[in-house]
Parts: C-alpha cells; sequence; structure tokens
C-alpha cells in the first residue's frame, strides 16, 4: 500500500519534495526557463534595483576574494562569474548546503543602460554593480514660461 502522508503527517509532502528535486534537476540540466527566471537556489543571490538614473545590482557573494570576480557588459546582458572555494572541513560531511565552486549568473539589461558608465566595488561580502542610465533616457525637466 502506498502512503502520501509522511513522518510529519503532510497529505502532499512527498509530491512537494518530488516536485523540488525535479525542479533542481531540470535548471541543472537545461538552466532557467528564460534569461529572467530566478535561479532557484542560484549563487550569487542577486537584488535588483532602479532609479531615473541608473540601475543598481547587488551581488551577496560573502567568502569570495573580489579580485577573482569577473564583471562584463556585452550588449543588454550583464554577467558576473568566478569561484567561490570549498570550505574547510574535518571529518565526514553529512550535509552540505553551502555552494563552492565557479558560478555564472547573467542579467538583462534596459536598452537605456550606457555600457561605458559601470563602476563595481565589493564591500563586506556584496559586490555593487552601478549601471548608470544613457543621459537621453533620463527625465528632463521643461520649464514653462
Amino acid at each position: 500500500m502506498v502512503s502520501f502522508i509522511n513522518s510529519r503527517g503532510d497529505l502532499f509532502g512527498e509530491f512537494d519534495v518530488m516536485r523540488r528535486e525535479m525542479d533542481s534537476l531540470l535548471a541543472s540540466a537545461f538552466g532557467p526557463a528564460s534569461i529572467r527566471a530566478p535561479a532557484v537556489g542560484g549563487f550569487p543571490a542577486l537584488n535588483i534595483s532602479t532609479s531615473p538614473d541608473s540601475v543598481d545590482v547587488y551581488v551577496l557573494a560573502p567568502g569570495i576574494d573580489p579580485q577573482k570576480l569577473d564583471v562584463a557588459v556585452e550588449g543588454p546582458i550583464l554577467t558576473i562569474s568566478g569561484e567561490r572555494p570549498a570550505a574547510e572541513q574535518s571529518g565526514k560531511v553529512h550535509i552540505r548546503e553551502r555552494f563552492a565552486g565557479p558560478f555564472r549568473r547573467s542579467v538583462t539589461l534596459t536598452d537605456d543602460v550606457d555600457p561605458d558608465r559601470v563602476d563595481a566595488r565589493y564591500v563586506n561580502g556584496v559586490l555593487h554593480v552601478n549601471l548608470a542610465r544613457k543621459s537621453a533616457a533620463q527625465p528632463r525637466r521643461i520649464e514653462v514660461k
């Protein structure tokens, strides 16, 4: 007899576990469905905000040597890549949830970002990439006479 109730008494808990495992398997084999799709469990995590003057991308990447980060803008794509070293551990490992190894994240930018005016700074484990908007794209106040 097949039971759909797991040890926590959750009727569909096993289906949820299976769905998450399938999503993870498909994402690792084929990547996300589109470049705008969120990377489930992707590393590093990203926060993106906009203002009339710029687009700001915050990359949460603690423990990474900033000299080993590569930030590139090619056409409308911002790409951040690097490698996170494996943590030193002793003894038998039972669970490993901390990502280690090479990574690459790409973000599609809006057309009004100026690829020649990009600034990247790494402070306290956060890479802040500031992409200025083109002057023509910024709102211009017209004086009424």
